[in-house]
């Protein structure tokens, strides 16, 4: 363990937490977001059956990627939240509200119509603010004496609502592609329409903000056009490129799990697209990750740890997909 370079682990760690936060909560916050377009009943209680078994085990990872920002990085923590409470707050009541939503549409079957319309709310204002938050942090934080010196409002900016509706438009299109995997007979014909229109609009999102980035920093702008960098980062777009022709393709031939494949693929190219941005700042354009570590010994301590935990939740998690890996219907899996 002394050869290993303690803050890039977890760094990957992080990064790791977070990314599977938004490959597996993507989708659930996609169906929350497309719910106003399912008719009532059959097609609802579809939507809600294919998720109900790992909606909430989904959000560890969110704990554990803001847990270990603030174990691992707490400089980063004390300076992004302060620069973001009103976003972190807002997702936070998102979260809850389709959490309540969830479990009261069942149980108060009176007021299913209310319930429906918190979980649809809580789960755009979630994702909304999830976006922004990333938007905010790109656009750049302004830090004195390792301290957020900036304004209540500096979050809120076009690129920022931009970064945040790509958002909303992706995690609709994860839940799209989770229903056509998932679902059958009207609920897979809508999820299958549904698919195409948010592809398109998903990638619109992402090239908009694709291209205002390099805008942000000179330095964004460096590590994606000056060469020889360029020889590697050109492949993103390219491998973008192939990704969106292989879903269309495979939503044209009525394939039901390669469009949600797929739909994960870009949304792991485009964590690959910020990870090219970001690095190797936390906060930028200020804090690197290595002004933001916890000291070593901190970060080995919790590492063994980290090596325990980790395999665990992938095993339950993985254990949890496949029992409930067939098609849902209106009543629960089959």
């Amino acid at each position: 363990m002394e050869s290993l370079d303690l803050t890039l682990v977890w760094a990957g760690i992080i990064g790791f937490a977070v990314m599977a936060y938004v490959v597996m909560d993507g989708f659930d916050l996609g169906i929350g977001i497309l719910f106003p377009t399912l008719q009532v009943g059959e097609e609802r209680d579809q939507a809600m059956n294919s998720i109900a078994p790992v909606w909430d085990g989904n959000e560890t990872w969110l704990v554990m990627g803001g847990g270990g920002l603030f174990a691992a990085f707490p400089l980063a923590y004390a300076i992004v939240l302060p620069a973001t409470y009103p976003l972190i707050i807002a997702m936070l009541l998102g979260l809850i509200f389709r959490g309540v939503a969830f479990e009261f549409r069942w149980r108060d079957p009176r007021h299913r119509p209310v319930w429906d319309v918190a979980f649809s709310l809580g789960s755009v204002v979630a994702a909304l603010a999830q976006g922004m938050t990333l938007g905010a942090i790109l656009q750049g934080i302004t830090v004195e004496n390792d301290a957020y010196a900036g304004g209540w409002l500096d979050w809120l900016s076009p690129f920022s609502v931009l970064t945040g509706l790509a958002v909303v438009a992706g995690y609709a299109l994860l839940g799209a592609t989770w229903l056509v995997w998932k679902t059958e007979g009207s609920s897979l014909r809508h999820a299958q329409t549904m698919a195409w229109r948010l592809g398109i609009m998903t990638l619109v999102a992402l090239a908009a903000v694709s291209a205002a980035t390099p805008n942000l920093h000179y330095e964004y702008w460096r590590r994606w056009f000056e060469m020889p960098g360029v020889l590697l980062t050109a492949q993103v777009p390219l491998l973008v490129a192939i990704t969106a022709a292989i879903l269309f393709w495979s939503l044209r031939r009525g394939h039901e799990r390669l469009p949600f494949l797929m739909a994960l693929a870009l949304f792991l190219l485009g964590f690959v697209g910020l990870g090219i941005s970001l690095y190797p700042y936390v906060v930028p354009p200020a804090v690197t990750i290595r002004d933001a570590a916890a000291p070593t010994e901190s970060l080995r301590f919790m590492l063994v740890g980290a090596l325990v935990i980790i395999p665990l939740i992938l095993t339950y998690t993985g254990w949890a997909y496949w029992v409930f890996r067939g098609k849902v219907g209106t009543h629960g899996y089959h």
